[in-house]
Parts: structure tokens; C-alpha cells; sequence
């Protein structure tokens, strides 16, 4: 008999969401069709502590928006690290600017800052601080660079929801910040993402560029101040983004749980290392994420085999940006290439029983290298 599917990732969807998603469906019309965007837009800014936020159709179209706002085009650098989904550096190629990859540490797997420093050349316009699985960047160093060459820290916070760094949330500190509501995130709207910024001017010109150019304060039907774009969240995601507002803080609590649970069980295992957690920070936990030493002589490989073996779905660790096809390699990143192929990323979702983490669990604790 087939093992039952233990997913990566799946959403929490209550009757809360189904309720606000089928009353947007049936009035959110007319002049009731921002209603629940707007709703969500101030619980989420309420949330985080900032005092603007735009919600958009995904994460990839907020920083998008927000770099073209920061005027980076043509010939431009931007400062990022290896190691990361396409979706980062996607806009920066479509604004055509070029991706100056860094890269990663061995231990938070986020930008290495004295790399980033030293990558800054006249043509750097921004620097992005993704806060890999949860991870945090070292923003303290990052924003004061920032400040020193007198350039734009922004912080990718889509996978970071709950973590906090000294207090801030993250996405909460750059000159903006970014984040994804994917079905796979611990906040879904199903596809959607958020511009968030606590710089009146910038956030102007992106309310303005996530309307086709459309000011707020244009009085003429139709008219377009500007050429932008449409990268707007509908209605009936919002809806469903507001019934998640409500209960994000259960939301959270139940990834570090889940971390938790695999950090106490797995430290009997000698050789690994997992998702860090500072003093004075908190891991939002949204992929936890185990990685071998090289000396274990386990790889990606082994890994996913043993775990589908139990019909667990276990997801790779990022491949390096620079690795891919339509960029130049750079192997030199050692920690971004060399990572990826001892890691894994274990199962992790709100409704995740105790059994099916007890499954996880022993597969890795029985583990034998295949």
C-alpha cells in the first residue's frame, strides 16, 4: 500500500477565508471592489509597523515597481546574493540592470556583507537583503553600509513573515521591503505579494506606477501620468488575505513550533546545522531547512531519495543564481554553490500532524547514505 503524500508545504485555509473570499466574490463590486484590499493593506502595514503598504499581484511585482520608483535602469548595478529564487533578480534584468551576485554565509545562508561592501562600484544603485527561509540578513551592517555609500538597502522579505530582527520585523527596516503571499507561504493569498515603505515620496510613485501611471490625485478619466504597470491583488485574494491577518500570529506561532520540533530532535545527529536564530532575533521559520556538513559525505541526493522513499516531499536547497543558464557562473561563491548540494528542506505547513513529523523525523534520524 502507498504511503500517505507528506507535502513540503500546504495552506491554511479555514471557513474565515472561505466566508471573506465568497462575500468579496458576491460584493466586493463596483464600489465595494477595493474594500478588502484596502482592509488588508492597513491590517498588514498595522502588523509589520510601517506606514505604507500596497498590496500586489506577487513579490516579484513589488520589488519591480519599487526599483523602478528608485529610478534603477539601464547600465545600473544591483548588489544581491547568490543564492535565492529567480523571482529577486528577475526585475532587475527586466529594468536592465545588471545582478552583481555576492556571496552567501555558512550560517545564515544570507548576503555575506563585507562581500557586498566590497562588490560596491559608481554604478551600484541598491543592495538586496533577502532573508533566506526565515533567516536574517545582518541588517544592522547592511543598513549602515547603505548609508556610508549612500545607497538603498531592500529588503526581500518573502519568506520571512514572523521574524524579527532587534525588534523590527523584517521588511520592515530597508528603504522598502517586499513580500510573497504564495500558496506555499505562512501567509497565502494563493498567488499575491506586498510593497511596503515608510518613505512618503517613494511610496507615491509606486501607488502611482501600480496603477498604469495613474496618480492618485489626477482628476482626467483615463489619463496616465506616467508609463506603469499592472501588478494589482484582486479583491478575493485580499479577502482571503484578511481572514489570514486574523490569525497570523497562530499562523507564526505553528512554524517555529515546527522548527522547534525539528532543531530538539535532530540535535542527537552530529554534523548538521539548521535555520540560525541570534540572540535578540526571532526566526519566523518558514522553511526549515537542514544542511550536512561536508565531511558526512551526504548529499542532496541521498537525501531525497531516502525521504521519497516514505513519500515525503522534500524540496532542494536554492541553486545558485549564477549557476543558471543566462548568467556567468560563479563557483568562486563557494558557500552558494557548495551548500545546495548537502541540503534539504523539510515538510512544514500549519496542519502538519504529529505523526506525519514523527515520519520526518525518523527517515532522517534512520537515515543510512544510499
Amino acid at each position: 500500500m502507498t504511503k500517505p503524500r507528506i507535502y513540503y508545504t500546504k495552506p491554511s485555509i479555514t471557513e474565515l477565508e472561505v466566508e471573506y473570499a465568497t462575500d468579496a466574490a458576491r460584493n466586493g463590486w463596483g464600489d465595494r471592489c477595493y474594500e478588502y484590499i484596502s482592509r488588508f493593506e492597513e491590517a498588514f502595514k498595522a502588523h509589520l509597523g510601517v506606514k505604507y503598504a500596497i498590496a500586489t499581484s506577487s513579490c516579484t511585482g513589488a520589488l519591480h515597481m519599487g526599483m523602478a520608483a528608485l529610478g534603477i535602469g539601464d547600465g545600473d548595478e544591483v548588489i544581491m546574493a547568490d543564492t535565492n529564487w529567480i523571482a529577486t533578480v528577475a526585475p532587475i534584468v527586466h529594468l536592465g540592470a545588471k545582478p552583481i551576485f555576492v556571496d552567501i554565509l555558512s550560517d545564515s545562508w544570507c548576503i555575506d556583507p563585507d562581500l557586498a561592501e566590497a562588490a560596491i562600484t559608481p554604478r551600484t544603485k541598491a543592495i538586496i537583503a533577502v532573508h533566506l527561509y526565515g533567516n536574517l540578513c545582518d541588517m544592522d551592517r547592511l543598513l549602515a553600509m547603505g548609508q556610508k555609500h549612500g545607497i538603498p538597502v531592500i529588503e526581500d522579505a518573502a519568506e520571512a513573515i514572523g521574524s524579527v530582527y532587534h525588534g523590527k520585523r523584517a521588511g520592515s527596516m530597508g528603504k522598502f521591503g517586499s513580500f510573497s503571499f504564495h500558496g506555499t507561504k505562512t501567509l497565502t493569498t494563493g498567488e499575491g505579494g506586498m510593497f511596503v515603505t515608510n518613505d512618503a515620496d517613494l511610496y507615491e510613485t509606486v501607488l502611482t506606477l501600480s496603477n498604469h501611471g495613474r496618480a492618485r490625485g489626477q482628476t482626467k478619466q483615463f489619463w496616465a501620468d506616467m508609463v506603469g504597470f499592472k501588478y494589482k491583488m484582486s479583491n478575493i485574494q485580499a479577502a482571503i488575505g484578511c481572514a489570514q491577518m486574523e490569525r497570523i500570529d497562530e499562523l507564526i506561532h505553528r512554524k517555529r513550533e515546527i522548527l522547534k520540533y525539528y532543531r530538539e530532535n535532530l540535535e542527537c545527529l552530529s554534523g548538521i546545522s539548521m535555520n540560525p536564530e541570534p540572540a535578540g532575533t526571532a526566526n519566523g521559520a518558514w522553511m526549515p531547512t537542514i544542511v550536512f556538513d561536508k565531511e558526512t559525505g551526504i548529499t542532496r541526493e541521498h537525501l531525497q531519495k531516502a525521504l521519497h522513499t516514505e513519500n515525503i516531499d522534500a524540496r532542494v536547497f536554492f541553486h545558485p543564481l549564477s549557476s543558471l543558464p543566462m548568467f556567468v557562473d560563479r563557483p568562486g561563491n563557494r558557500n552558494a554553490w557548495d551548500i545546495p548540494n548537502r541540503a534539504i528542506n523539510l515538510p512544514s505547513y500549519h496542519d502538519l500532524t504529529s505523526q506525519e513529523l514523527l515520519t520526518v523525523l525518523n527517515c532522517l534520524l534512520n537515515f543510512k547514505l544510499m
